[in-house]
């Protein structure tokens, strides 16, 4: 039997529910009695961050679904009207299911709260929405998008006038007046068919000129224009960046990559990648398959909403996946390299490898270390002449086209890149030995484990928690000599994250932000005295050592 309050809350959630289907969903736990599901829906409200929302399509509070994006509408709408900010809401989806109802409810409720709203007709990268925003001026930009989430999720990224995605306090802000929004059935929506209301004259499109003006500014990311791109064989992985991306090679002079059929269109069910990330085991196995095969020079991958981009390259037994840190130093490397200017700047986060500093050191240029996401990274980038930010889980910003993560921004500057060191004599292979040698070799690696179920939040934090309180002494070969708990705030804000570092050593631990999942972020350097190789075989056992002693200690 169903606790009677819970009952009461789910009806009235039900009752408010603007979609039949969600609605039919809770009519259909209720008869089953499933109490389980039910508090698993209920219990634990999808929380709005700096993250925005993201979590499973589904029906009630802890689901992605049309109830919940009217109400974040409608608040967004007020800490807008809150904050005095002019000025359009540029809004635009990914392909995935529900993703379509998700926009169109936004613009609407927006239009109807007296905003002007500039919709993208179809389905667009990330990038381009960012991009959008400042080239319109708006007010804020949302995206609807899971990015690389498995296909049942959905979910929602916000953005603030300056172009990035928001950073405290504009989430505890927006937060609050969610939950000041009573029924969602009193929440008015325009009527996007009524062409004599005014309200609806608030809803617009934005056109064709909107991609090529993004285009434009990709192909002007090249500092070595003069030189021939490589061969490339790329994936959309199911996602909306295929298209733009080739536009955007084209304009950039660049050859149209080869692309992995099977993956080339959207397709919100993703039939391929059962977890659509480049990170995940297995996801770009068509892609390298591809590469073994059509006699290309370089591979590329875009998560399905195109921000993040994942790179592999020959080597001598086959190909090898580059990590997000390796590819963050090569582009910062050729950019700074080959790009001139006095004020020239570069970031990354605290989890990314340490040898982004070394390299920036090395050509006179600062490196500042912030929190985690890109929001962070465009804060420490406002005002300032950024040459490159990027992030180890894929992520990358070459200059300041967009105030966000690019996936084919930097998919254009990695094939130039590559271009160039193939005129050289070079390859990314050797470039990656040539900087080893100079700064050592950087290693790294990470641990992750997922914590499902309505506490896996609470078991998360506790094992952090627990982190801190007893550290340990050593890992693998290393003595831990420095314990940084970054919760009380300092030289960061604070984050729920802990350091723990040695002679050559580092681990970051700390809860990821859009997934159940703990992660550990461990980086091994290693001097090169011999040869690079020697130096990888050693580096290779002293890190896996360590990943091995912080999945004993965190499991």
């Amino acid at each position: 039997m169903i606790d009677p309050a819970l009952r009461e809350r789910v009806e009235q959630w039900r009752d408010d529910d603007p979609d039949p289907v969600t609605a039919a969903e809770l009519d259909e736990l209720l008869v089953a009695g499933d109490e389980a599901a039910l508090r698993e829906r209920f219990d634990q409200p999808l929380s709005f961050g700096t993250a925005g929302l993201r979590g499973a399509v589904g029906a009630g509070p802890g689901r992605m679904n049309r109830a919940v994006v009217r109400r974040t509408a409608a608040a967004i709408a007020r800490w807008l009207d809150e904050a005095n900010v002019d000025g359009p809401v540029v809004v635009g989806r990914d392909a995935r299911h529900g993703s379509a109802e998700f926009a169109d409810d936004t613009a609407r409720v927006l239009a109807a709260a007296g905003r002007d709203v500039l919709s993208f007709p179809d389905p667009v990268p990330t990038p381009l929405l960012a991009f959008a925003l400042l080239d319109a001026g708006a007010a804020a930009g949302i995206m609807v998008t899971a990015s690389h989430n498995p296909r049942a999720d959905n979910g929602y990224k916000v953005y603030a006038s300056h172009g990035a995605q928001i950073a405290p306090p504009m989430d505890e802000e927006i937060a609050r007046h969610i939950a000041e929004v009573g029924l969602v059935s009193d929440i008015v929506l325009a009527d996007a068919d009524a062409d004599a209301d005014a309200d609806d004259r608030r809803l617009g499109m934005l056109g064709a000129d909107v991609v090529e003006r993004y285009v434009t500014g990709v192909a002007r990311l090249r500092v070595r224009p003069d030189v021939a791109g490589p061969r490339v064989a790329y994936t959309a992985m199911h996602g909306v960046g295929g298209d733009v991306l080739r536009r955007a090679f084209e304009e950039a002079g660049l050859d149209a990559p080869v692309a992995v059929e099977a993956q080339d269109r959207p397709d919100p069910d993703f039939p391929t990648a059962a977890f659509p990330n480049p990170e995940e085991p297995g996801a770009m196995d068509l892609l390298l398959a591809l590469a073994a095969d059509g006699g290309v020079d370089l591979a590329l991958a875009n998560d399905p909403d195109a921000d993040r981009l994942a790179v592999a390259v020959p080597v001598d037994d086959g190909w090898r996946t580059l990590t997000g840190d390796e590819v963050g130093v090569l582009l910062a490397d050729h950019l700074l390299r080959h790009g001139t200017g006095d004020d020239r700047f570069v970031a990354t986060t605290v989890v990314s490898s340490t040898l982004l500093a070394s390299v920036a050191a090395s050509y006179g240029v600062e490196c500042a270390e912030t929190l985690t996401r890109f929001k962070w990274l465009a804060q420490a980038a406002r005002g300032r002449s950024l040459t490159l930010a990027y992030e180890e889980a894929l992520g990358y910003c070459v200059g300041d086209l967009v105030h966000d993560k690019d996936g084919i921004g930097a998919a254009v500057v990695v094939a130039e890149l590559a271009g160039v060191l193939a005129s050289e004599g070079s390859s990314i292979p050797d470039r990656l030995d040539e900087i080893a040698r100079a700064h050592g070799l950087h290693l790294t690696e990470q641990w992750s484990n997922r914590f499902e179920g309505i506490d896996g939040a609470d078991r998360m934090t506790s094992a952090v928690d627990s982190l801190r309180r007893e550290p340990p002494s050593r890992l693998g070969s290393f003595e831990v000599t420095e314990v940084e708990d970054l919760a009380p705030g300092g030289r960061l804000p604070p984050t729920d994250a802990v350091i723990l570092r040695g002679e050559g050593m580092r681990v970051v631990v700390r809860p990821s932000g859009t997934e159940p999942k703990l992660k550990a972020y461990v980086e091994v350097v290693v001097p090169v005295d011999a040869s690079v190789a020697e130096a990888r075989s050693a580096g290779s056992e002293r890190i896996a050592a360590v990943v091995a002693a912080v999945a004993s200690l965190l499991s």
